[in-house]
């Protein structure tokens, strides 16, 4: 299939949906959670328990962060890459007028 967008100079930054996460142990460090917001919402999603290898793994930069939110908040994943792919089909009509 050939990418209808491939010769447009259009940054996928610019119809981004900003995704921001977080890993942070408890008071004493004995449990790890991580945490996300997206599209800047204030409150952000409910904190998922996650093991401390895991977190230290992520703050090594050893996961990417994508992979990360796609495995601990697959459904906020699943609206973003609808927004996405919404977006993208409506440039596409623009183009095609």
């Amino acid at each position: 299939m050939i990418d209808p967008l491939a010769d447009l100079d259009i940054t996928v930054q610019s119809f981004d949906i900003p995704r921001t996460v977080s890993v942070y142990p408890d008071q004493v460090g004995l449990r790890w959670w991580t945490k996300a917001w997206f599209n800047n919402r204030k409150d952000g999603e409910a904190s998922v328990e996650i093991s401390r290898q895991m977190a230290l793994a992520f703050i090594r930069n050893q996961i990417d962060k994508d992979k990360w939110l796609e495995e601990h908040f697959p459904k906020q994943m699943e609206v973003y890459h609808n927004a996405i792919q919404q977006t993208r089909e409506q440039l596409i009509e623009q183009i095609n007028i």
